[in-house]
């Protein structure tokens, strides 16, 4: 009778960290999955500043047309990603086209005087900080998430109920990292 109450005992203790093993992968599932939104929102308030931004400048700068027609691709290739590494390099890209743009306002004092610019530069520039922001609360849940699914013994557990790894968002390649050399 002793050995049936400690059996059950067992099978009971095995059960109840089975299951608080499944708790936390879907905890950490349902985290990262929340920290992506969060980096989701701020691109898209980027993508609605940018439009604001390019007809300020364009009206400053009318002969850097490859300039903004740079950034108006770059956002377009931001919004239409869907995959992590294409949102990835997309939004790389249209970090890397603004660069130039604010160049190109560097050259015209008037335009940096401009209170609209001013003012579209600053939101901007708030935006990106809460990306980065974003960013490194994703990349921090990612890491917890793919520590877990890939650690002994949560690994079987992730295993048998299909959680997956996730990738993390990140600049891509050194080039990008660089700033922008703008020349006139």
């Amino acid at each position: 009778m002793i050995t049936l109450w400690i059996i059950l005992g067992i099978i009971v203790l095995l059960l109840l960290i089975v299951a608080s093993m499944y708790n936390r992968l879907v905890g950490l599932r349902n985290r990262t999955g929340e920290s992506w939104s969060d980096i989701d929102v701020q691109l898209k308030r980027r993508h609605d500043l940018i439009p604001n931004l390019v007809e300020t400048v364009k009206g400053y700068a009318t002969h850097e047309r490859e300039a903004f027609e740079n950034v108006t691709k770059a956002r377009a290739a931001a919004m239409g990603a869907t995959s992590m590494t294409d949102k990835s390099q997309a939004e790389n890209m249209l970090t890397q086209s603004l660069k130039s743009v604010f160049a190109i306002a560097e050259a015209y004092p008037d335009l940096k005087a401009s209170a609209n610019f001013t003012k579209l530069q600053d939101e901007l520039t708030d935006t990106e900080d809460k990306i980065q922001a974003a960013r490194r609360f994703y990349n921090g849940n990612v890491r917890d998430l793919n520590t877990a699914i890939q650690t002994f013994p949560t690994n079987i557990l992730s295993s048998t109920f299909g959680f997956k790894s996730r990738e993390f968002f990140q600049v891509e390649n050194e080039a990008d990292k660089q700033p922008v050399a703008v020349k006139f």
